[in-house]
């Protein structure tokens, strides 16, 4: 399915150690243990492929029986083992991470960051503040102003276990006025501004004004505007150029984009509606069969039950049902669920011809917009074709490539949008990952679907899981809108949505090996139980299935030790000058003053780290390799 072809919209077609010994049973292996230490390559080679127990012992120690070298061993990884989690760092860039994390603290300075920059700024002088900002939080978030100045932190790293997904993070500094102005501009269309409330839209998925700066409540996530198609081809090539630093600078990197930054969002908020539209249409047949109360891929629609109770609501002739439910799969079983159903939103190039929903009230097929011009049908046009693009220029790179999850409002869309990149660039290996947020209340059941298609189509699946950067934002709108809160309902229950998903996927992988996942966390409890799950599957951390990410300058205490073990880790690499990332770092110190208030673990470790160097005469310890 080509992307200049795929449309947006629904479904008919007439409208349409860490090391000690262990044995367990062999695992498979691969050669992708480049990135360790020269010491453990050679440990590996005595013995077989390690899976690590999250127990706290000694880090990098082992024991093996020369009898059977092969077996598959716990690796055991002591995430208070200092001398090993800091073992890329010299003294200076210890104390400077110590000092920037006791900054965020100081809510003054949190909350006057951007102020205090800019009197900074004017005081010292552009060259005195950049050097200011690169011993200080330039130099612990940011890895460098372009993609010739980050390579050496790059090469530093990779020599001790740990990959980049490299990230351009330079970001408009608009006031709040700015944004609200371009949001609603761009996320209205023009049916919408000649006759204002005349549309079949529901509020969740309309711009509104109060919530048109989507930086709000936001501290962990970057907010592109749209402002014209030619600023889209530059953030397009933007993330080309990020693409090809990343296949430049190692042969397993990974890059990040968001579809807001390739497009009109007006676009991800119709096709967004649509989907959710014919998705609860879906849900509303599974209720007159009786089948609400089974789980999302358990409801299976009796075909021919399915066709009587459309044609009694009015949806579509008998001959035009005839025709949506016949072909090669769909519907042969004698039944429908809703990967079937999904399948009906098929290619076609009229974009407005999709835009259909089902009116449950009069029982037709409506229009989602009563006006859909021919300049919004090729920026819709034209967005797709940037996300192929980019797909195209990752496969030739050999770089992964990660599309970053939105607000509830775009997400349907951008899911839908990277699946069909799965569909397509995902045949013979994992190059396309989607994001799935697991705060969300309907997580699992996105990811359960995406496993399921990926097993039968036969393409692999790739995930990263992360909690969520829109929970503030997302129940502030919900409340003030009026529409059902789309968030768990505290940390705990969203908790253990992650490691809900997280377990599906990890079996997905004991299964098929088909499956891949980065487990995108801070939070130690969560990676010690990804550790135990793969001991308990036998899954091996060289056969590059479990990725694990966090962001630079954080949590090294869990990435350097997980990289010299072996896993397959990774650094969020952001990067871009200084001026230009100045809204980036002020969100990491934001971030960084809940982390810090809330548990003062990743301090305390930098402490006994510096004590440490300091007996044992290693105050100067620079780092070798």
């Amino acid at each position: 399915m080509s992307y200049a072809k795929f449309a947006v919209a629904p479904v008919v077609r007439t409208t349409t150690g860490i090391i000690r010994a262990s044995q367990r049973v062999r695992c498979r292996s691969t050669t992708v243990a480049s990135r360790r230490s020269p010491e453990e390559r050679e440990q590996q080679q005595d013995g077989g492929c390690g899976v690590v127990e999250a127990e706290p012992v000694e880090v990098i120690s082992q024991s093996r029986s020369s009898a059977n070298p092969d077996p598959l061993e716990k690796i055991h990884i002591d995430f208070d083992n200092t001398r090993e989690a800091y073992r890329s760092k010299n003294s200076l860039e210890l104390l400077r991470s110590l000092l920037v994390f006791k900054l965020c603290t100081v809510d003054l300075l949190v909350d006057k960051n951007k102020e205090l920059m800019e009197l900074s700024k004017k005081l010292l002088g552009q060259w005195m503040f950049e050097k200011l900002m690169k011993m200080t939080f330039y130099g612990q978030f940011v890895a460098g102003e372009d993609h010739h100045a980050i390579k050496p932190l790059i090469r530093k790293n990779q020599a001790f276990g740990v990959g980049a997904v490299l990230d351009y993070s330079v970001e408009e500094d608009l006031t709040q006025e700015e944004a609200e102005k371009k949001e609603m501009d761009s996320c209205i269309s023009e049916a919408e501004k000649e006759s204002p409330g005349s549309d079949h839209r529901e509020k969740k998925y309309k711009a509104h004004r109060q919530f048109g700066d989507r930086r709000g409540g936001v501290i962990s996530a970057r907010t592109y505007f749209y402002a014209d198609e030619a600023k889209c081809d530059i953030q397009m090539e933007t993330f080309l150029n990020c693409i090809k630093a990343s296949g430049g600078a190692s042969s397993d990197g990974f890059s990040a984009i968001k579809l807001t930054a390739l497009g009109r969002p007006q676009f991800l908020l119709q096709f967004s509606e649509v989907l959710v539209k014919w998705r609860r249409f879906f849900n509303f047949l599974a209720a007159q069969q009786g089948k609400s109360e089974m789980t999302v891929l358990e409801q299976k629609l009796e075909l021919e039950q399915l066709k009587e109770n459309m044609t009694e609501l009015g949806i579509g002739a008998k001959d035009d049902l005839e025709n949506w439910f016949t072909g090669e799969k769909l519907g042969l079983s004698g039944t429908i669920d809703l990967l079937d159903w999904n399948s009906l939103i098929d290619d076609t190039t009229k974009i407005s011809n999709l835009l259909m929903v089902p009116n449950l009230q009069t029982g037709h097929l409506e229009p989602l917009l009563n006006k859909f011009t021919a300049e919004e049908e090729r920026q819709m046009k034209r967005m797709l074709q940037r996300v192929d693009v980019l797909a195209k220029h990752a496969v030739e790179n050999g770089v992964r490539l990660m599309v970053d999850a939105e607000q509830t409002y775009f997400q349907p869309a951008i899911s839908r949008l990277t699946l069909e990149m799965q569909r397509k660039f995902n045949r013979e290996k994992p190059i396309i990952f989607n994001t799935y947020q697991c705060y969300l209340k309907e997580a699992y059941d996105n990811v359960t679907l995406d496993v399921e298609l990926s097993r039968r189509e036969g393409w692999y699946f790739g995930a990263k899981l992360v909690r969520g950067a829109y929970m503030y934002q997302e129940r502030a709108r919900a409340c003030e809108i009026g529409y059902e809160d789309p968030i768990n309902p505290d940390y705990e229950a969203t908790n253990r949505m992650y490691h809900k998903c997280l377990e599906y996927v990890l079996e997905e992988i004991e299964h098929s090996r088909k499956a891949n996942v980065m487990v995108a966390t801070h939070n130690e409890d969560t990676v010690k139980f990804t550790l135990e799950k793969m001991n308990d599957m036998g899954l091996c951390p060289t056969e590059n299935k479990v990725y694990f990410g966090q962001l630079l300058g954080m949590c090294d205490q869990i990435s350097f030790p997980l990289g010299q073990a072996g896993f397959p880790v990774y650094k969020y690499v952001p990067y871009g000058p200084v001026n230009e990332v100045i809204p980036y770092l002020s969100r990491r110190a934001q971030e960084n003053r809940g982390v810090m208030k809330g548990s003062q673990r990743e301090r305390s470790l930098l402490w006994k780290e510096l004590r440490r160097r300091l007996v044992e005469g290693q105050i100067f310890y620079t780092p070798q390799y």
